[in-house]
């Protein structure tokens, strides 16, 4: 080991925890933001009523901002303070950059008010967890570059040679995020509030759920375990249970975690070795993931007593139990028998907010609760508080969980039951109506978790506002590391590591990219051996900006576009989907819930009267419907000007536009919209205009159908 440097050399410091509290204090702000918005659209689900006809306010429109604001509002800005709280104090160095530091706060909040604008708007890429449009995507980029700079110029500068466990799943999450984000938001900007991306279909659909799935794993899994590791010791006053499973438990989960993407895409048309390949792996997660439970529970063990009477530690407690629970029901729901049942049904709602309420949103406030007292140098205001909150959050949980797996099974066996060659539930609208009562329960389950947040809120601010008025940095002192040679004989190899920022980092780099090579490269060329029949034609310009609508109003977030090769499916929607179904889709709309039916073979189904007035009022045509009005589309006029752009776009993507239809778009376009108006009118809807863009949206639903078999 290297000698340390006289004392006279000890440098004197303060830490930066101006810039802890100020993320602190965003976290709780916009937690107590994306809660209220999850009761309101569980809400709106429970009763369509609540969306009051109002296109900003529809389940559509919010539910992405539900999720961003949990994802990247709430649990972003959580991770951000415990990662600049705790890599300060483990590194023995104060941030790089002060400035740096905040404009990285600056520029998340930026971000975050962004989406809380746009997406009610409309203004959506229409792909889950990464819906926010090219530039809000380029302000993300900005802003994580500046994060990651800051956090290794700090690794460059620190005192303290071996870096600790908790760094390392800081350093996975870096540069793991950055390599996601970039990959997957990669568009042609057709305006400054819309953009096509260049994947399309199967690519995309692929390409999406590599980054969608590996968002929960690097954003919600990596950077809460390194919290774990470093606040649990901190909390309970012992060290981790075990250095060598933490060093298992790192390199397993780093590795294995970015292949499991595809079992999102199992029964689709994405190929088979692909999705092989995500149960394969995902079944493999299990290991890893329970070997980062079994390390935090067991460094708790024996201290039951304190347990029970610490409400810090009941929320680490709950949050790595939920963690476990929700890593077993993971690869559970990838194995093909159990997720032909649950896909498309809220078994996985439950699944994912087991994840965010219990594992994320417990070891926040765990988090909270440990910090706040400490950097406002206070007590905590009341422990009975922060205690009521622990059972009334954890009641909220379980009713949330118990609804949403009832629902889930309830709806996945009615939707498969077949008896002989008929269909024992041929109505769709059967299985909503047996599930309405669950919904309400959900919406109880969420009110109680937004209760025990808002008492957390308010012990949170007594207990700021107890602290004295002027707060004094601690001043600490340690050693520059200075010169170093590693003393092999004493040194493992990942001590070695442990000591090597730069190798260590390249190793972390090395581990996430064998992975996503191998499963996405094979898939940017697919589309050249997908036999496209004559029959496959480009959407019209009015069909393009019907879809445009559709992706705009978020349909995706309830109805489907793949049809599984699962009898059930074949029986109540037609013919299962094929790869080259969706050749043109930019983006897909494959879905990933089945609030209502699948639409891939809907044309033909009804005639345009019945979704002219479907999306007037669906109680006309269906009338125990949840699903919300669209009054603004017989108000709003359809957007002619922009269709030769969107086609000259789509043509630089490859779709097989001509020079001809691309500068006779808006003449195309209305010419089918006249069609489309009289033969409403011939089907006896009085007042038809042509302009509107619910004829838009009408030509794009009628394009969905299934290719003619050769």
């Amino acid at each position: 080991m290297g000698s340390p440097l006289p004392s006279a050399q000890r440098e004197t410091f303060k830490y930066d925890d101006s810039i802890v509290k100020k993320f602190l204090i965003a976290t709780m702000i916009w937690g107590l933001v994306a809660l209220l918005l999850g009761v309101f659209i569980a809400s709106q689900l429970a009763d369509w009523k609540l969306n009051f006809g109002i296109s900003w306010l529809t389940f559509g429109r919010l539910r992405p901002l539900h999720t961003n604001a949990a994802i990247f509002a709430f649990a972003g800005n959580a991770i951000f303070a415990g990662i600049y709280h705790s890599s300060q104090r483990l590194l023995k160095t104060r941030m790089a950059s002060d400035w740096m530091s905040k404009l990285h706060f600056w520029g998340w909040q930026l971000v975050i008010l962004l989406a809380a604008i746009t997406l009610p708007l409309g203004i959506t890429q229409g792909k889950e967890y990464a819906e926010l449009e090219w530039p809000i995507d380029l302000l993300i980029t900005g802003v994580w570059v500046i994060f990651a700079v800051n956090f290794f110029r700090t690794l460059a500068i620190r005192r303290e040679r071996h870096i600790y466990v908790a760094i390392w799943f800081y350093i996975a999450t870096i540069v793991t995020v950055a390599l996601l984000h970039i990959v997957n938001a990669i568009v042609i900007p057709v305006t400054l509030f819309q953009s096509y991306p260049v994947y399309a279909g199967v690519q995309d659909a692929l390409v999406q759920w590599w980054y969608g799935h590996n968002a929960v794993a690097f954003f919600l899994t990596t950077p809460l375990l390194g919290l774990m590791y470093y606040y649990l010791p901190k909390a309970i006053k012992r060290p981790i249970y075990s250095y060598r499973l933490s060093i298992i438990h790192f390199w397993s989960l780093v590795f294995i975690y970015i292949w499991a993407g595809p079992h999102h895409l199992l029964y689709s048309a994405l190929p088979e070795w692909a999705q092989v390949m995500g149960v394969v792996f995902s079944v493999m997660l299990l290991a890893p993931s329970w070997g980062g439970m079994i390390n935090g529970l067991l460094t708790m063990r024996g201290a039951w007593d304190r347990v029970r009477r610490d409400p810090v530690l009941k929320f680490f407690l709950a949050a790595i139990t939920f963690y476990g629970m929700s890593t077993f029901e993971g690869p559970l729901l990838s194995i093909r028998s159990i997720n032909a049942l649950a896909h498309y049904t809220d078994w996985i709602i439950g699944h994912v907010h087991g994840g965010v309420l219990g594992w994320n949103g417990f070891m926040i406030v765990a988090m909270a609760y440990y910090l706040v007292p400490r950097l406002w140098k206070t007590k905590l205001y009341s422990e009975r508080l922060a205690n009521i909150h622990f059972w009334t959050a954890t009641l909220g949980i379980i009713m949330y969980l118990l609804s949403m797996w009832t629902s889930g099974i309830t709806q996945g066996l009615m939707l498969r039951a077949v008896e002989g060659s008929r269909l024992m539930y041929p109505d769709f609208m059967e299985t909503v109506i047996r599930l309405i009562p669950l919904y309400y329960v959900r919406a109880i389950g969420g009110s109680l978790y937004l209760l025990g947040y808002c008492l957390f809120l308010v012990n949170m601010i007594k207990t700021i506002r107890s602290a004295p008025k002027n707060i004094e940095d601690d001043v600490y002192t340690a050693t520059p590391m200075g010169p170093f040679k590693h003393d092999f004989e004493t040194e493992n190899s990942h001590r070695f590591l442990e000591g090597s920022a730069n190798i260590f980092i390249a190793y972390t780099v090395i581990a996430v990219l064998v992975g996503s090579v191998i499963e996405i490269v094979p898939t940017l060329d697919a589309h050249r051996y997908i036999k496209i029949p004559d029959s496959k034609k480009p959407y019209s310009p009015l069909e393009l900006q019907g879809r445009d609508i559709y992706v705009r109003e978020g349909c995706y977030n309830c109805h489907s576009q793949m049809i599984r090769p699962l009898k059930a499916e074949v029986m109540r929607y037609g013919p299962f989907s094929k790869p080259e179904d969706s050749v043109y889709d930019h983006p897909f709309q494959w879905g990933s819930k089945r609030t209502g039916p699948d639409l891939a073979n809907l044309s033909g189904k009804y005639p345009d009267s019945w979704h002219y007035y479907h999306m007037k009022d669906p109680r006309l045509v269906t009338p125990k419907s949840i699903m919300p009005a669209y009054p603004w589309l017989y108000k709003n006029k359809t957007d002619m000007d922009s269709l030769s752009k969107k086609l000259r776009v789509m043509q630089q993507l490859g779709v097989p536009y001509t020079d001809e239809q691309v500068q006779n778009a808006v003449e195309l376009a209305e010419t089918q919209a006249k069609g489309i108006a009289t033969t409403l009118e011939t089907q006896g809807v009085p007042k038809v205009s042509d302009s509107k863009e619910i004829i838009a949206l009408i030509a794009y639903l009628q394009t969905l159908k299934p290719l003619e078999l050769p």
